[in-house]
């Protein structure tokens, strides 16, 4: 907001102050606030996926789906609306491969909502020509790894890919230094996932295999 101001697109700087200061304590937040807060996001987003390179307008896609609209940290019920808004997303992307949230125990539960979502979407898809040349894969985020036992696919990442990892992560700056469910583990997100993935390797060196400064692992549903 101030930087806005400085530049001299602040004309409605008033009006989104007194939209932030209309928020209460225990209340669900104004509509109005939440659109400022999924276009942060968005925008976080954006600029995650523009520093690896690639296109931000054709690599990235938003669902906004309804059960996390409520303006609150309890979110809604997953309802037909959201598995419908996946669906019309795979169709018109038809991807090779698709990636979720293996964390179905993660601090608010929202990883476990959308994961279930995306494969009741895939089972409402089945039969479609594209499905039988993709695969689904679960990964786990920064409170947890895979044990190595269920491992089906590990990739190796030199320092140079730690390092734009980071920077990515680095994005998401609302996300970044203030963790909004810390649990216990006082870390920054960015430091949790490194050494999550510089374990694994070593891991993977204590087995007797290459080693390498960090790998990330996967789970194959499908």
């Amino acid at each position: 907001m101030d930087a806005a101001r400085e530049i001299g697109f602040g004309d409605r700087f008033d009006e989104v102050k007194e939209i932030i200061a209309s928020k209460r304590p225990g209340e669900p937040e104004p509509r109005a606030l939440l659109e400022l807060k999924g276009a942060i996001r968005r925008s976080e987003a954006k600029g995650a996926v523009r520093s690896f390179g690639l296109n931000d307008s054709t690599n990235t896609h938003f669902l906004n789906l309804p059960f996390y609209e409520t303006g609150g940290i309890k979110k809604g019920e997953r309802t037909q609306k959201d598995i419908d808004i996946i669906k019309e997303l795979l169709q018109k992307v038809q991807p090779h491969q698709i990636y979720m949230a293996g964390d179905l125990a993660d601090p608010h539960g929202t990883h476990r909502v959308c994961t279930e979502a995306v494969m009741e979407a895939l089972r409402q898809l089945n039969g479609e020509p594209w499905l039988k040349d993709c695969h689904a894969w679960l990964y786990r985020g920064a409170w947890m790894e895979w044990e190595l036992g269920r491992v089906d696919m590990a990739v190796p990442l030199s320092p140079d890919e730690v390092i734009m990892k980071r920077h990515a992560i680095y994005r998401h700056l609302s996300q970044k230094d203030i963790v909004p469910f810390p649990g216990e583990d006082p870390r920054e997100f960015w430091q949790r996932a490194e050494e999550r993935t510089e374990n694994t390797a070593r891991l993977y060196d204590e087995l007797g295999m290459a080693e390498y400064q960090a790998i990330e692992v996967f789970v194959k549903l499908f």
